[in-house]
């Protein structure tokens, strides 16, 4: 009877095995490219081909490190010490608002400091479009938990485009990846991540043709 039933029960363990593994690589992609690391690795490209010199580089760099991933970090761990939203995740859509109050303002404050430092011009409409995004999703989030993963992705890659052409082709895989895996991993519905990677587009065609980008 043992023998009858170990076959079946093998199969189970491998498909759960195996779902845990695709639950964890999902996991590991959400992580790795979340909108704030994207929006520093954007900042870091933008600071490495526009900027005049190498310390220049390194200030530019710097600012982009301090506004898209220590700032926004300090204040999710703050709001969450605090207990203002429920994990890090930010998963409660009605907590979403308190957060990215946070993030207009972080956000706001770097595109008026790097005005006043006059940065290259592709890097203001960067934090500029940044800035308006954030405000959007703010009161898109009071009904709606569009995904800010499939934004956060989204839209650097539609920058770059815009200022490299297919420059950034080979690494394009990296989007629906991020897509599959939100959906997956049950944080947002098709619809919403569809919904962040249209504010992308859109936010960010808007913005870079405000500044004669495109």
């Amino acid at each position: 009877m043992a023998h009858d039933t170990a076959p079946g029960a093998n199969r189970d363990v491998i498909i759960i095995r195996e779902h845990r593994a695709v639950a964890e690589f999902a996991r590991a992609i959400s992580t790795i490219f979340n909108p704030f690391l994207c929006a520093t690795a954007l900042f870091v490209i933008l600071s490495h081909a526009f900027s005049a010199s190498t310390l220049h580089f390194w200030e530019l760099s710097f600012a982009g490190i301090l506004f898209y991933a220590l700032a926004p970090v300090i204040a999710i761990f703050y709001l969450y010490l605090s207990g203002r939203i429920s994990d890090f995740d930010m998963s409660n859509r009605t907590e979403r608002s308190r957060a990215f109050l946070t993030f207009v303002g972080i956000d706001a404050a770097a595109a008026i400091v790097l005005s006043i430092d006059r940065a290259p011009l592709a890097i203001l409409a960067m934090a500029w479009g940044y800035t308006f995004a954030a405000a959007a999703i703010m009161v898109i989030t009071h009904w709606w938990k569009i995904s800010t993963h499939a934004f956060g992705i989204t839209g650097p890659f539609v920058a770059m485009y815009l200022l490299f052409g297919l420059a950034p082709l080979p690494y394009v895989i990296v989007v629906p990846l991020v897509y599959w895996a939100r959906v997956y991993l049950r944080a947002h519905t098709l619809a919403q991540v569809i919904g962040g990677a249209a504010l992308g587009v859109i936010s960010t065609v808007a913005v870079f043709r405000l500044f004669h980008l495109a």
